[in-house]
């Protein structure tokens, strides 16, 4: 591991997809050590964090990676259509080091667990969700408040919408659809194109872990992540379409082309029982966050350029 002064604040995250990414960069600030920790390491991230090869089934391994931290960031997840199978237990990892550490325990979550609701999203609805993925998020959420209530670990979470941005690949709005646009080739969406989407910053995301890590404020509750106003997903990709000074084409993607399409590829087969968020208004409220810690959401407009601009890079993919 990199030395760093022993007067630095350690803060680690658990994860090196786009959200731990966006994370880490949003931690990164003078007297505060970094440090990035999933399977391979060896990321190429900027000065001041550290990555360190280390699963979270490596108990001992991850422990000492963690030891000391003043927060751990849960950002890791197993592929999509392994969620029942894996992620409770890649959960209980990251819940076992957080105590043993001392740490502050952050958890990004999503918002399947609620379910079909009527309204907008706020953090005290119950989790009533009846899908598979759905009841895995509640279930996993009701163990983080009993670790919180009745073990040594502080917890707090973050809710994000379908997220995008640098690095999103897995998403409905992830690279596929900002390459697509970026090509020229109709943009293919879900559900009804026309119906109110919340969609969410992956910077955003992380700078609102950043900031649940480092405020007592924050301590045993659910924050939703600020969000440019909802659009629609025909608006979101038309705005996309002119921002890359492109023709806007869209194409709406089949309940039936879907169910097809997954008989080869799992993780599109697990899409099918969530479209449901595609196909009614799915609008998150994030006052209760605003309110605490002030509105940090980026505008649409300079979220989507930020996205074609990685987009257009030799990082995609990587």
């Amino acid at each position: 591991m990199t030395m760093f002064p022993l007067s630095c604040e350690l803060h680690v995250v658990l994860g090196a997809g786009p959200l731990g990414r966006a994370t880490a960069l949003a931690l990164v600030m003078p007297g505060r050590h970094v440090r990035v920790v999933n399977r391979s390491g060896g990321l190429d991230l900027p000065l001041g964090i550290e990555s360190v090869a280390v699963t979270l089934g490596q108990g001992d391994a991850a422990g000492a990676a963690c030891a000391g931290a003043a927060a751990v960031y849960f950002c890791a997840q197993p592929p999509y259509h392994r969620w029942p199978q894996e992620f409770p237990a890649l959960q209980e990892a990251a819940i076992a080091v957080a105590s043993g550490s001392g740490a502050r325990l952050v958890v990004a979550e999503n918002l399947y667990g609620y379910g079909k609701v009527a309204g907008s999203m706020t953090e005290t609805l119950p989790l009533t969700a009846r899908t598979r993925k759905g009841r895995v998020r509640a279930e996993m959420h009701a163990r983080l408040m009993d670790a919180h209530c009745r073990e040594s670990v502080s917890v707090t979470v973050a809710r994000g919408s379908d997220f995008f941005g640098p690095w999103v690949e897995g998403s409905a709005v992830g690279s596929r659809l900002f390459r697509a646009i970026l090509n020229g080739r109709p943009a293919e969406v879900f559900g009804d194109p026309d119906t109110l989407h919340t969609y969410t910053f992956i910077e955003d995301f992380g700078a609102v872990l950043a900031i649940l890590g480092t405020d007592d404020r924050a301590i045993g509750q659910v924050w939703h992540v600020p969000n440019a106003p909802a659009v629609s997903t025909r608006r979101f990709v038309e705005l996309a379409f002119k921002l890359a000074k492109k023709k806007s084409r869209l194409r709406k993607v089949s309940r039936m082309e879907l169910g097809a399409l997954g008989l080869f590829v799992p993780p599109l087969r697990e899409m099918k029982e969530m479209l449901y968020e595609f196909e009614r208004p799915f609008v998150v409220d994030h006052r209760k966050f605003s309110v605490a810690f002030g509105d940090i959401s980026t505008p649409l407009e300079s979220a989507i350029t930020q996205t074609l601009d990685w987009a257009r890079g030799p990082s995609l993919g990587e």
